[in-house]
């Protein structure tokens, strides 16, 4: 677990493999809770290679000094992020 929220990360490793490769982050909010977001590949065993870029949004709870992760979202394909891009630009617009 991490103590700051700059070293939270989606990466993850097993058997020297690494699973999960965190590609980028954007921190979207810090304090007691906070919320990143994540852009990672994940290693496809079939195939012997990372597949195509996923993205995640992890809300965090600072408990005992450490950041617990307490909620995810996984956007399941770009088609699904660009709507959500699409929705929140006019979201803002029309404030």
């Amino acid at each position: 677990m991490a103590s700051d929220v700059n070293d939270i990360t989606i990466q993850y490793e097993e058997d020297g493999v690494v699973l999960v490769k965190e590609l980028d982050k954007e921190i979207l909010s810090k304090g007691a809770w906070a919320t990143v977001m994540f852009r990672y590949q994940q290693w496809d065993k079939r195939k012997n290679e990372y597949g195509s870029d996923s993205y995640a949004i992890r809300r965090y709870q600072k408990v005992h000094g450490e950041f617990m992760q307490k909620s995810k979202f996984n956007i399941s394909s770009n088609k699904q992020a660009e709507k959500i891009v699409e929705a929140l630009q006019r979201w803002l617009k029309e404030k």
